[in-house]
């Protein structure tokens, strides 16, 4: 009996791909991957970049899906895996990606990829002051790097994969370097982050994503799609002056957080909720007068008590409001009205030309390749107006995005980066208006009024037809159009 057992444990230890071993050693379950991607041009929406070789790093978990970030995927042609220590390359798809939170999970189709390995467990979030240690392999080498690091804050971000999108990130002075990206970040023998991005401003720090936010990620797609963290669409602003308190008539000076602002296009939450009404308590969270709860021996910002809920479901609150308590409840969905002020993936850019004219819709992806600073208008219709609702909210800008020289628009004189307001009379929405306003149009001119100055510049429409299809051909461009259905 003594000698079975001994050689179970010699075969196990031979092997390095038991559950204790595997405890001790990690990195067999931590992967490279290397990608090869293009993305798409915004100023010229028909072209694409070349493509680009990038590397970063994933774990396996359970269900056989390798964990990594959103942003090492993106607009991925092809993605290889190599497990480590291993030269075989595994070819992997996406199986569901995060843009929001910066999370995707692969799939390798090949059963071989599988053998002798185990997937990794997640734990708890770490404690300040606690030490963590990094996988992965970031960029100049190909084997694995691990470095040890100190917790050493836990607070919201911005996450910059999204750009528009703030959650719950821990801080360390643990390397997180580019290639890093995707890797587990360990303790005793458990994942409880994974690296995601760094601060070229501070030095010796790196932010990795913490188990509540992962966990709300693998949940979601329990149900087979991912649909995005909820928003409540509140601004909470802090309530800790002492007049304004006794106006609104809240007697404890620590607790309750005023309701600034109620967002457009919440209107569950508008039919709830009031401005300056006093945000008290969200679930069992108590919401401190600095709009702050106590989460896990933490002060963070009271969103992420509304971060734990899925799409769909229903939080409760406690307000105050005409100088008493009011219980709530109220439904909580994902906002896509705010999508263009964000990074946007997966979506070729759609694009219309008229007269050698290009528009496409207005984004911070096209802004970013326009570069140069936008004038306000510009970022008016893009970063405020969605707070704003009602008429002058346009659901999807349309912007000048760059003009193809021909003759019959040499004279034009207006510059990209200009927001269509109305074309042939017609109010410019989306790109789906621009195209019906041209193409319904029998009038001798297009007419095309822009928001900047409320400039009118027009065109000869059958000239412009014919100039389309010059344009095209001289330019090679495969179609005049490419509009979302």
């Amino acid at each position: 009996m003594t000698f079975l057992v001994v050689a179970a444990w010699a075969l196990i230890s031979a092997t390095g791909f038991g559950q204790g071993r595997l405890a001790q050693q990690p990195e067999r379950s931590v992967v490279q991957i290397i990608t090869f991607s293009q993305k798409p041009n915004w100023i010229e929406p028909w072209r694409f970049s070349g493509v680009a070789k990038g590397t970063g790093t994933g774990f396996l978990i359970a269900g056989g899906r390798i964990m990594t970030n959103a942003h090492v995927v993106s607009w991925a042609k092809q993605i290889l895996i190599q497990r480590y220590q291993d030269p075989k390359p595994y070819q992997a798809e996406i199986e569901y990606v995060g843009h929001d939170c910066d999370l995707a999970v692969l799939k390798v189709s090949d059963p071989a990829f599988y053998v002798g390995m185990e997937s990794l467990a997640f734990g708890e979030l770490p404690e300040v002051r606690s030490t963590v240690v990094t996988y992965g392999y970031p960029a100049g080498g190909d084997q694995i790097s691990y470095t040890r690091g100190v917790v050493s804050r836990i607070e919201m971000q911005g996450y910059v994969h999204i750009s528009n999108r703030s959650f719950l990130s821990v801080q360390t002075d643990a390397a997180i370097n580019p290639g890093n990206s995707g890797g587990p970040v360990i303790q005793d023998g458990k994942v409880v982050g994974v690296s995601f991005q760094g601060n070229k401003a501070l030095e010796n720090t790196g932010f990795f994503i913490p188990p509540n936010i992962i966990r709300h990620f693998l949940k979601d797609i329990e149900d087979g799609q991912y649909h995005g963290f909820p928003d409540v669409g509140v601004a909470l602003a802090p309530l800790v002056n002492p007049a304004m308190r006794s106006y609104l008539e809240v007697p404890d000076a620590q607790i309750g957080a005023r309701i600034d602002r109620i967002l457009y296009p919440f209107e569950k939450t508008h039919e709830v909720l009031q401005e300056n009404d006093v945000l008290m308590k969200v679930n069992e969270y108590e919401v401190g007068s600095d709009a702050l709860i106590q989460y896990r021996g933490n002060r963070v910002h009271a969103g992420v008590a509304f971060d734990q809920a899925q799409h769909g479901e229903v939080v409760d609150l406690l307000i105050w409001r005409d100088g008493k308590e009011v219980e709530l409840s109220i439904p909580v969905y994902v906002n896509r009205v705010d999508a263009i002020e964000g990074n946007q993936y997966d979506k070729e850019p759609p694009y219309f030309i008229v007269g050698g004219l290009v528009f496409t819709e207005l984004s911070r992806n096209y802004l970013g390749s326009a570069g140069g600073n936008p004038d306000t208008d510009t970022l008016y219709e893009l970063m405020f107006t969605r707070y704003v609702g009602g008429d002058t909210m346009r659901k999807r800008p349309v912007v000048l995005a760059t003009i193809l020289s021909h003759e019959i628009n040499a004279d034009f004189n207006i510059r990209h980066r200009s927001i269509l307001d109305e074309v042939n009379g017609k109010r410019i929405d989306s790109m789906q208006d621009l195209v019906e306003a041209v193409e319904s149009h029998e009038g001798e001119f297009h007419q095309f009024t822009f928001i900047q100055g409320r400039r009118v510049e027009a065109l000869n429409r059958e000239a412009a037809n014919r100039a389309t299809n010059e344009v095209l051909q001289t330019y090679r461009v495969p179609s005049d159009r490419r509009i979302e259905k």
